[in-house]
């Protein structure tokens, strides 16, 4: 048989690589990429309902983004949603690293780490709405918490702490920092564990102390890790809905000073309102892309001259 014939006879098993990855860019398409088109378009008409009657859509070009920028509270809602991150994310991140330095170092030798590991991830299996509803409950006005505090005689009267603003941005961040700390150190554990314990005894032989190995060893060798999580926690923050949602009952109080920038969007697009709800979705999509490119670059610097 001629070498032609054998090539035509042989088995192309390149075909069957397209029809494996196929189902992720139909899935992409379909539920994300379509999506995306259909917010851009529709931000540049003027298309909401009034009662019974609907307006447009009507082409406006950059009016919706105009006014969204300068006309409504949306940045005074991405400060809210910037503070509340970081109020939950800076005692996150100092407890995971706590947290995982411990669960990691051999000289401890902490006993019962498998045990320890489930527990301080089992919060992050909780639905935040059931987080929310939990915390909605124990610091009500007649909650336990309240019920307790003046049965001990600490207070006279029960605080009201979802109608201070303090009180309500503490909540919302506890209740990020509950959920999220277990998968954090999880995943600084796996950074740790890659580091070549050689590193860590040839620092002890050179008379390194624990802090010197920290900051010397540990830190420069997690930065991957710790960039990784920064940037998802950063774009689960700005993401931030369901929990100060159900805490407030979805007004942001007191005086909105717990609002969203998805509840801002969730509230124009309940209303119909989808020019400006487009408008406000590719803004959060530009935030985001601008915030993360940023941490990247100035996180990653030093990392990447030391490589």
């Amino acid at each position: 048989m001629s070498e032609k014939k054998l090539k035509n006879h042989a088995l192309n098993y390149e075909k069957w690589g397209y029809f494996f990855i196929a189902p992720f860019f139909i899935i992409y398409i379909i539920f994300q990429l379509i999506p995306l088109i259909s917010t851009i378009w529709n931000s540049f008409f003027e298309n909401y309902r009034v009662g019974l009657m609907t307006v447009g859509p009507n082409f406006v070009g950059m009016a919706n983004y105009k006014e969204v920028l300068f006309n409504t509270d949306m940045p005074r809602y991405a400060m809210n949603t910037l503070i509340m991150w970081i109020m939950g994310f800076v005692p996150q991140i100092v407890l995971s690293l706590l947290l995982s330095i411990w669960f990691c170092d051999t000289e401890l030798r902490i006993k019962c780490t498998s045990f320890f590991k489930t527990v301080i991830y089992m919060p992050n299996l909780i639905m935040a709405s059931a987080f929310a509803m939990l915390f909605f409950m124990l610091f009500s006005d007649a909650g336990p918490v309240n019920a307790l505090a003046v049965s001990m005689g600490w207070i006279e009267e029960p605080v009201r702490f979802l109608t201070q603003k303090t009180t309500v941005r503490t909540l919302v961040a506890v209740m990020n920092l509950l959920m999220w700390y277990g998968n954090t150190t999880l995943l600084l554990m796996s950074g740790i564990l890659g580091i070549d314990n050689s590193i860590f005894e040839a620092a002890r032989i050179d008379g390194a102390n624990p802090f010197t190995i920290f900051v010397k060893v540990t830190l420069p060798s997690l930065m991957p890790i710790l960039v990784y999580v920064m940037i998802t926690s950063l774009i689960g923050g700005i993401q931030m809905f369901d929990v100060p949602q159900i805490l407030t009952n979805g007004g942001g109080n007191p005086n909105r000073t717990s609002m969203t920038l998805i509840m801002y969007l969730n509230a124009h697009l309940g209303s119909k309102n989808y020019g400006i709800g487009g408008a406000i979705s590719v803004l959060i999509f530009i935030i985001t892309a601008i915030l993360s490119a940023t941490v990247y670059k100035f996180t990653m610097k030093d990392y990447k001259d030391a490589k």
